[in-house]
C-alpha cells in the first residue's frame, strides 16, 4: 500500500484544514510533523521529510503552501530519494516574505516524477502565472481551481475529495492516467 506523506505549510494545518482530514480519515495517510510550523527553517524542514521518505519508500507527497515549497526543494535536492508522486497544492511564494524568504528561490528543475500543481486564480500568496510558470518548470500538469484562495479552511475548504481524486490520478500507471502530461485543467471546485 503507498503511503500518502501529507506535508503542511507555514503555521502548520490543524483541524478543520482538509490536511487534516485527510490523515484522521485516511489509513494510507500521514501527517508529517515539521518543527516549529511558526518558525520554519528549511534545512531542518528538509531533513525531517527526507527521513519520512526513508521510512516510507515509494510513498507519495501531498503538500500545501510552504509544504508544496518544501517538497519542490526536497525533489530538487535529494533526487535519490524514493518518491512515487507529488501533489503541490497553493504553493506560496517564498520571495519577498520575511517569515518565509529563506525557502527561496523556489527551485525550477524538471521532475522525474508525476507530480500535479494545483493552483488557484485569486491565491494571495502566489499569482497564478508564477504556478503556471513553476508547473511547466516541474514538467507538471496544472490544474486551474479557479477562484479558490489559498485552498484553505478561510477559502471553505473543509475535507476536499477532488484532491484525493487528484492524488489517487497519480498513483495510476502512466499510460492510464486520465489526465495527460503537461495538460492544464480547470476543475470545479
Amino acid at each position: 500500500m503507498t503511503k500518502t506523506l501529507i506535508v503542511p505549510g507555514l503555521d502548520g494545518s490543524a483541524a478543520p484544514h482538509w490536511q487534516h482530514w485527510w490523515a484522521a480519515t485516511d489509513p494510507r495517510s500521514l501527517m508529517v510533523e515539521l518543527p516549529e510550523p511558526s518558525h520554519p527553517v528549511a534545512a531542518v524542514w528538509e531533513a525531517d521529510l527526507a527521513s519520512m521518505i526513508l521510512h516510507h519508500p515509494d510513498c507519495i507527497l501531498v503538500g500545501h503552501s510552504l509544504g508544496a515549497v518544501l517538497i519542490a526543494r526536497l525533489l530538487a535536492n535529494w533526487p535519490q530519494l524514493r518518491v512515487r508522486a507529488a501533489l503541490l497544492v497553493a504553493p506560496a511564494e517564498t520571495m519577498g516574505n520575511d517569515r518565509i524568504g529563506h525557502f527561496g528561490p523556489i527551485p525550477e528543475p524538471r521532475f522525474d516524477i508525476a507530480t500535479n500543481v494545483v493552483a488557484s486564480r485569486n491565491d494571495p500568496w502566489m499569482r497564478f502565472d508564477r504556478a503556471r510558470h513553476l508547473a511547466a518548470a516541474w514538467g507538471s500538469e496544472l490544474i486551474d481551481a479557479g477562484h479558490a484562495g489559498h485552498i484553505n479552511v478561510a477559502s471553505g475548504f473543509g475535507p476536499w475529495p477532488q484532491g484525493k481524486a487528484l492524488r489517487d490520478n497519480l498513483l495510476q500507471p502512466s499510460p492510464t492516467r486520465l489526465i495527460p502530461a503537461q495538460a492544464e485543467q480547470r476543475m470545479a471546485f
